[in-house]
């Protein structure tokens, strides 16, 4: 398996906890992290042995606390926008990623970090856990998605006070707004998100694959556009082995037996 500078990777059972493993910079989304999670998506995590990730921050205080502060401070608008660009790519990947990739945010997301979690298909909060986008009070705007994909998630009227303020916000309130799926003590984290992806894990790969698919295509489409393509996918799914194990094993009153065919 490839080295990584950035990242740990453990895989067990299917599940890929993956770790931001600089917590002397707060797991900052630096030039080398950026470069290193997008060889491992591309790469080490599309590999049949894993089925699901899990996306956590090394350390007590910091899921990814966000991007290198001095990285930007050098950049020229050219630059800048390519940086830009590069993150999009970055985060475009995860979230279309066929898998389901699950964030354990288990202390400061912030800025790229929060980002990074946004595209997550779910977010998972510690208990300790501060959400935001802060990019205002360094005279930016967010630069990897974020004033986007937050309006999509929580609405626009909560989109808007959390970037235009800069102000973070903790689990519980992100829970109440939608911005994550469930709220844990920090002990429990990954033993909740591991139980989250095995759940997962027992259903059909093929029908968790495109229904990734036509919950983020279908939201960028027209209603009726959508739901054409949700009734395209429906049909795939008739065509495979695993739908017709799925429906014999509910008849026979037994677990299924799924080969992603």
């Amino acid at each position: 398996m490839a080295e990584f500078r950035t990242l740990k990777v453990e895989i067990e059972d299917r599940i890929a906890l993956v770790t931001l493993n600089q917590p002397e910079v707060l797991n900052a989304l630096n030039q080398s992290a950026l470069e290193d999670l997008e060889a491992v998506f591309l790469e080490r995590l599309a590999q049949d042995d894993v089925g699901a990730v899990i996306l956590t921050g090394a350390g007590e205080k910091a899921f990814v606390a966000g991007a290198d502060i001095k990285e930007l401070a050098a950049l020229d608008p050219l630059e800048a926008r390519a940086k830009s660009r590069q993150g999009h790519r970055l985060l475009e990947r995860i979230e279309g990623f066929s898998k389901p990739v699950i964030a354990a945010i288990n202390g400061f997301c912030l800025g790229g970090g929060c980002e990074l979690a946004l595209a997550c298909h779910i977010r998972i909060a510690a208990e300790s856990a501060q959400i935001g986008l802060p990019e205002v009070k360094l005279g930016l705007i967010p630069g990897y998605g974020g004033t986007q994909r937050l309006p999509r998630l929580v609405g626009k009227g909560k989109a808007m006070e959390m970037i235009l303020s800069g102000e973070s916000i903790d689990a519980q309130e992100a829970h109440r707004v939608g911005l994550v799926n469930g709220v844990v003590s920090r002990e429990d984290l990954i033993p909740r998100c591991r139980e989250l992806a095995a759940g997962i894990l027992a259903n059909g790969p093929l029908a968790v694959r495109y229904c990734i698919e036509a919950v983020n295509s279908g939201l960028e489409m027209p209603l009726q556009e959508a739901t054409r393509l949700e009734a395209s996918l429906f049909g795939l799914c008739c065509a495979t082995e695993d739908m017709k194990e799925g429906t014999q094993a509910f008849i026979d009153k037994r677990k299924p037996r799924f080969k992603g065919r």
